[in-house]
């Protein structure tokens, strides 16, 4: 290269590059938002130091690339960076309580939101409130508790503003709850979602681009330069492009505009419509992906082949009819969109497989990576191995089994949850795949993942130990492999020469680390693009 100076050198005790076959490097050249050089000599860079240029000395430190979240919902975490926040509740009077005191401040009629990312079976009560419940928070506002992106529990004025009665037809593929009693208990699950979720006003501009600022601070401070947001509506894009207009965004955004909720081709292609405006990927800090579709429901819906353990006349739910399904995608592939499809059960697995297989039937020359499975949390050996035939990536989340092992074990049984998302077996056949949290289900952090994809750890102890990974695999499940997933290992995955500068430091080396000490382990400094992110900070 050309000696020309440097904006930012970085000395070490290890900068992993990740590129195949390199070892470990002592210093690291940034010039503007790309990686110059790098050199296994702590001051084998030293000529490019000028007047200008900005040296950290750090001979104890570990280099990383900044991680991949391949899997999350950025836009929930906005949302909920102002709502209540009851993922600290740890009792339903400590919920209610959070409710009662937004309620105090807000005026009569307004919205009440809250937080997503909690479980019921945190709460000493071991079950969500109830509308009645929620009642005695409010009755002077509509209260919307989300839990995760499958879950709501509403208040009697909610239901009463989106005239849900005892006589309301349940929606293909959702779930109006009941209580013992058959009366409305205000719990709403997946397609019935929307049956209030359209009542609620969205934020105003303002209050959701300081949420994206919050949030994707957050993420860079646990070591995640780059998300891809697996549920983003028309709207939420418009919002992230005004977000990035006033320079907020902290970390790379690649998001999938949500078919959530569509049955039919017909609205699929109206989506589709309003997408061709965004077509533009030269923006390096946001672009969109593709076209996220939800074939099967969460952790109380995901589509089995064997009943439930809890409802041995219960298989979870299909949300698309396969034939309706596959029109759908191929609609989105003629556009040259990409698609994602979240697939959570067995039988989910299967059935989007048998998709999948007809439209590259149909569709010859597509190229690779067009077609993804979102989670294949219960695919087992065969259905590995076709995926894998097929060329189908996947991406799983192992936080999300680290937090919700206990839930998914009333549904499922604990056989079924130790052989959720085997990260082993998808590994040992050459799969495509590529690791995220699945946030508000799981906690999003670079480290959390790692530890939970090494140790299958969870919070009611191992589930599944056959299925773990090394930590250098683990690695690259959020960097190399991400990037391919993306299309940007040209650009991102590895520390080398003309890639972007998003890397991380550690105090100290992550491999080394013990347990759970990993699972909370921070970078001391984020870099993304050569800029100094967290802690905050600007060059």
């Amino acid at each position: 290269m050309t000696d020309h100076g440097a904006d930012l050198l970085i000395r070490a005790g290890a900068v992993h590059t990740l590129a195949s076959g390199q070892a470990p490097q002592r210093a690291l050249a940034v010039r503007g938002d790309r990686i110059t050089a790098v050199s296994a000599d702590p001051h084998g860079l030293d000529r490019l130091v000028t007047g200008e240029t900005e040296v950290h000395d750090l001979p104890g430190a570990t280099v990383l690339p900044a991680f991949d979240d391949t899997h999350t919902h950025l836009i929930f975490a906005a949302l909920g960076a102002q709502d209540v926040p009851v993922h600290q509740a740890h009792t339903i009077p400590e919920f209610l309580d959070l409710i009662r005191q937004r309620a105090a401040v807000t005026p009569e009629g307004e919205w009440i939101r809250t937080t997503t990312n909690w479980q019921e079976l945190n709460l000493a009560e071991r079950r969500m409130p109830t509308a009645a419940e929620l009642d005695t928070a409010t009755d002077r506002h509509p209260v919307l508790v989300k839990r995760g992106g499958h879950n709501d529990v509403v208040n009697t004025y909610a239901l009463r503003l989106a005239g849900i009665t005892e006589e309301t037809p349940v929606p293909p593929g959702g779930t109006i709850g009941r209580g013992a009693d058959r009366k409305l208990d205000g719990r709403l699950i997946d397609n019935a979602l929307h049956l209030v979720e359209r009542l609620v006003p969205a934020p105003d501009r303002a209050q959701r681009i300081e949420g994206l600022r919050i949030a994707t601070r957050d993420y860079a401070a646990t070591g995640i330069g780059t998300v891809r947001d697996c549920a983003v509506a028309p709207e939420d894009y418009r919002v992230l492009r005004a977000a990035r207009e006033a320079g907020v965004l902290s970390v790379r955004v690649r998001a999938l505009i949500s078919a959530l909720g569509m049955t039919s081709a017909a609205q699929v292609e109206n989506l589709l419509d309003t997408m061709e405006e965004w077509r533009d990927t030269s923006d390096p800090q946001l672009s969109v992906w593709g076209v996220k579709f939800g074939l099967d429901g969460g952790l109380e819906a995901g589509a089995t082949e064997e009943p439930y353990a809890c409802d041995h006349s219960f298989s979870g739910m299909l949300i698309w009819e396969p034939d309706a399904l596959v029109e759908a995608v191929e609609a989105v592939i003629r556009r040259g969109w990409r698609v994602g499809t979240h697939a959570y059960g067995d039988r989910a697995v299967r059935t989007l497989l048998d998709v999948y297989e007809r439209v590259l039937d149909r569709n010859p020359g597509l190229p690779a990576g067009t077609l993804v499975m979102e989670h294949g949390g219960l695919a087992g050996p065969e259905q590995r191995a076709r995926a894998v035939a097929l060329g189908i990536p996947v991406t799983i989340q192992q936080p999300l089994l680290h937090d919700t092992a206990e839930v998914e074990e009333t549904f499922w049984g604990p056989e079924r949850v130790a052989r959720l998302f085997p990260a082993r077996g998808w590994m040992d056949l050459g799969a495509q795949v590529s690791a995220g949290s699945d946030f508000p289900v799981g906690q999003f952090g670079a480290m959390r993942s790692v530890y939970g994809m090494t140790t299958r750890q969870t919070v009611i102890g191992v589930k599944g130990p056959e299925h773990a990974i090394s930590y250098d695999e683990a690695l690259t499940l959020h960097t190399t492999q991400a990037a391919r997933l993306t299309g940007e290992s040209h650009l991102r995955g590895t520390l080398t020469p003309g890639r972007w500068a998003d890397f991380t430091i550690w105090d100290q080396d992550p491999a080394h680390c013990p347990g759970d000490a990993l699972r909370d382990l921070h970078p001391t400094h984020t870099f993304v693009g050569g800029r100094l992110i967290a802690p905050t900070g600007t060059r």
